[in-house]
């Protein structure tokens, strides 16, 4: 008589934990930092997952371009609209404040357990840098498991899959951002490495700024911060694919960049600087790697702090004749 109780204990159980596997929701293996269009394609209707189109007018796209044509489920959040970037203490495009983050990250339908593909437009550098700065967002207030469509809403495109037409609007949900400030360098932290030079100073603009030859409009002054090391975030992508270079390529671009110290990246506004820090941290696993969201415009805001330059009067005189910046 035990042993049938027994037994049927067992059968019940059994039934019971393959019901509770039949109809648990599918979640996608976590992701890598990159995906690919054919990943993308085969994971696109599991339950956790929320597609994330951040094109914008910085791209050449923005509202209209995702009503016109998106990746099947897909919702959009604008990056240069929807908040990803805020003004803090006068200081445009800095990460939002915790509860802004909340509110911004959850409206999108996304909370601590959701998988996330971000979807640029594929369309330059530049482009990429949005999508990254979006990427370390949702990163830094605590989302887990995100990733970068390799290549963009292009790439899918191109590689012949669907796309639809309207409006998918999120399902809204609670976020409790938790933020990890390992991955934020403050105003304070980047005085403190300038100063003693304990860490790598990672300038992620084009040389002509880094120089002085070029400024950014929100930037008060020409030229970078004292002892930094200048690695243009174009140098880590490939324009003829429109896609991050391959690792082993990636990988040799960053040989230049001490291995053995912490690295902060900057830029002008903390969005070329994100592909660096994307790079570094995310694809090739340097774990010391912090982004400056203040960036130059920051850092140049208060007069006190330090610049180094290369600019001349030449340089001004081309600038007053109108054939310079």
């Amino acid at each position: 008589m035990k042993e049938k109780i027994v037994s049927r204990v067992s059968a019940f159980a059994a039934v019971f934990l393959a019901l509770i596997v039949m109809t648990a929701p599918v979640r996608a293996a976590d992701v890598q930092p990159l995906v690919s269009p054919a990943w993308l394609n085969e994971h696109l209707k599991d339950s956790d997952l929320v597609v994330l189109d951040i094109r914008s007018a910085l791209d050449g796209g923005g509202e209209k371009a995702y009503t016109e044509a998106h990746i099947p489920g897909s919702v959009h959040s604008d990056y240069d609209k929807a908040g990803w970037r805020v003004t803090r203490n006068n200081v445009p495009f800095m990460l939002p404040s915790q509860a802004q983050l909340e509110k911004l990250i959850g409206d999108t339908g996304i909370d601590e357990d959701t998988r996330v593909v971000v979807v640029p437009a594929g369309v330059s550098f530049t482009d990429f840098g949005a999508a990254a700065r979006v990427y370390w967002t949702l990163k830094i207030a605590g989302v887990k498991n995100i990733a970068i469509l390799d290549g963009g809403i292009a790439a899918w495109k191109q590689a012949g899959l669907p796309t639809e037409a309207g409006n998918n609007k999120p399902s809204p949900k609670i976020f409790s951002a938790s933020l990890d400030k390992n991955l934020l360098a403050e105003a304070a932290d980047v005085e403190q490495a300038e100063s003693s030079g304990n860490a790598t100073l990672l300038d992620a603009r084009p040389a002509s700024f880094f120089l002085g030859k070029q400024k950014a409009p929100t930037a008060a002054a020409y030229g970078h911060i004292p002892g930094a090391l200048n690695v243009d975030s174009a140098a880590f992508y490939d324009p003829k694919t429109n896609k991050l270079k391959s690792k082993a390529e990636l990988a040799s671009v960053a040989a230049q960049i001490p291995d053995n110290r912490p690295v902060v990246s900057y830029c002008n506004t903390g969005h070329w600087a994100a592909t660096d820090w994307f790079v570094l941290h995310e694809v090739l696993g340097r774990s010391n790697v912090r982004l400056y969201d203040g960036s130059m415009t920051e850092w140049s805001a208060d007069a006190r702090r330090p610049i180094q330059s290369s600019r001349t009067k030449w340089d001004d005189l081309k600038k007053a004749l109108g054939f310079g910046s």
